[in-house]
């Protein structure tokens, strides 16, 4: 097959599944959380219009970033249902309390004991719930089911390393700015659209030398929040093309891997044994014995082969230097997880909703077991794995 051919596969793949994730859409519902109450509609939509509203000594805007940082880093683990219940609860428990967490950073900190007790007892009540359910899916033990980093019991660490990192991120801008006498109502918010882009600011919420978040936020959980902040929830002041649905790059995780990895769109990209070199694919690593895609060690890898189109590399070096903001030279090669944003760049669809796409197809049909949903499937006929099973049989994300 011909690079040509190659490039209009993937991109017709990859504006099917933004269709679907644009009706599909993945929005968290927040308007039950105590911070938010005031901030939906009776339908549950976010008040746009009443973002630069202050609440306490912040906006809207503001303290929904705060909210949505923290959900970022904690948006990991054996059981993202119960992690984002986890969060829901704890906040809800601390602000009956008082402790305005997102409002005062601090006082989750002067209140740990509080802070930890909530999250254990919360912690305790979601695991009756949801680990008999956990344990089938995953072929597991119920009294394994833990949420917390490393799953280990150490509650403390994740309270404060999970927790705490992001909480202090805000606090510390608001003493920063104090400091230089800058008085501000949004921050965090002014921190987050100084960066050139929003690609840049996902990488230096997490890499950035004082405010950063470093293993705390990996790659992923920083692309996450750059969607939740535009594409979600809309909160982005700035509206030009490096604030826009085109600016950071997909939230690479499982369920992306493994419905690219199955659709072929991967292997449009490079060959199965770039793959296994670059170790995305880690042999007999998965459950089972199953070869294990890692999609993660896909970041800075290169497709040598799309490079060779002048018209693509004409398009990736538009997304790279004025999307993006990542390179000030044209590029001589592509990388991979770049490749998304340039087959979207002149369609009517963003990353958000192509990441809602491959969350609603991962979900719901292409399942990360021998028997996914193939047949009822929206995507079957782009899907090279639906005519070649040992490439859902062989492998597991």
């Amino acid at each position: 097959m011909n690079i040509e051919k190659k490039i209009e596969i993937n991109r017709d793949l990859l504006v099917q599944i933004a269709k679907i994730g644009r009706k599909n859409s993945v929005i968290p519902s927040l308007q039950n959380l105590f911070p938010f109450e005031h901030y939906f509609d009776e339908k549950g939509n976010l008040k746009r219009e009443e973002l630069d509203k202050i609440d306490g000594l912040w906006t809207r805007r503001e303290i929904l970033t705060r909210y949505l940082l923290v959900s970022s880093v904690l948006d990991q683990g054996p059981d993202l249902e119960g992690v984002r219940q986890l969060l829901k609860e704890v906040v809800n428990s601390l602000y009956e309390k008082e402790i305005r967490i997102f409002h005062k950073p601090l006082d989750f900190f002067k209140e740990i004991g509080i802070s930890i007790d909530e999250i254990i007892r919360k912690h305790a009540s979601i695991k009756k719930i949801r680990a008999e359910d956990w344990a089938k899916e995953n072929k597991s033990n119920p009294n394994k089911y833990n949420l917390f980093t490393d799953r280990t019991n150490q509650v403390l660490g994740y309270a404060v390393y999970r927790w705490g990192t992001p909480l202090c991120v805000p606090y510390l801008l608001e003493k920063d700015f104090q400091k230089n006498r800058n008085e501000l109502i949004e921050p965090l918010v002014e921190y987050i659209e100084s960066w050139d882009s929003a690609e840049i600011m996902s990488q230096q919420i997490k890499d950035n030398e004082r405010y950063g978040l470093g293993k705390a936020i990996g790659d992923k959980a920083g692309h996450l929040f750059a969607k939740f902040y535009i594409h979600t929830f809309g909160l982005a002041k700035r509206n030009d093309e490096s604030f826009g649905p085109l600016s950071y790059e997909l939230p690479f995780d499982s369920n992306a891997g493994r419905v690219l990895f199955r659709t072929g769109f991967l292997f449009n990209c490079a060959e199965l044994s770039d793959y296994e070199k670059w170790d995305v694919i880690q042999k007999g690593r998965g459950k089972g014995g199953k070869d294990y895609i890692r999609v993660t060690n896909i970041r800075g890898r290169k497709s040598n082969e799309l490079s060779k189109s002048l018209e693509f590399m004409n398009s990736y070096e538009t997304i790279c230097i004025e999307y993006l903001k990542v390179r000030k030279r044209k590029p001589s090669t592509v990388e991979i997880q770049r490749i998304p944003n340039t087959l979207l760049l002149d369609t009517q669809y963003g990353i958000g909703d192509l990441d809602d796409g491959l969350i609603y197809i991962g979900t719901n049909y292409c399942y990360n077991h021998d028997k996914p949903k193939c047949k009822e499937c929206p995507i079957k006929s782009f899907c090279i794995a639906y005519n070649k099973k040992d490439l859902i049989s062989r492998f597991r994300t």
